[in-house]
């Protein structure tokens, strides 16, 4: 992607690579839309980004993977199932030379789901 144009939705994001890097971000996206049904699409940071009750995931293309940001409690959720990824404290990289893991991403992406969810509830707790 030209580091000079700056998308404003995410098909905008995903036009911009080359045709194999695309399959990759729509499978994301589409992975990512089945998990959080209610999850509303924006860009964020230059990223594709969804959100419910709050910021739920990004995501991106990168030279060689696709980077998931789950945010650090997802990363430690899901810690066994990520040894054979490459973690960093919010993000997982998922090399363009291998599969994207459908149903671990999935699975990430529900847990996140309920983790907002959670933070909503006892916020509206609090509220009254």
């Amino acid at each position: 992607m030209n580091s000079g144009n700056i998308p404003n939705t995410i098909d905008e994001y995903i036009t911009a690579f080359p045709e194999n890097i695309q399959e990759r971000l729509m499978e994301m996206r589409l992975t990512i839309r089945k998990a959080a049904p209610g999850a509303e699409e924006k860009i964020s940071y230059r990223m594709p980004a969804f959100t419910l009750n709050g910021m739920l995931v990004y995501f991106a293309a990168h030279k060689n993977h696709i980077g998931l940001y789950p945010f650090t409690t997802a990363i430690r959720a899901f810690r066994d199932e990520l040894t054979p990824y490459h973690t960093s404290k919010g993000g997982i990289q998922f090399p363009h030379e291998d599969p994207l893991p459908v149903g671990l991403i999935r699975k990430i992406i529900e847990f996140r789901v309920l983790e907002n969810l959670e933070k909503a509830s006892l916020k509206n707790t609090k509220q009254k």
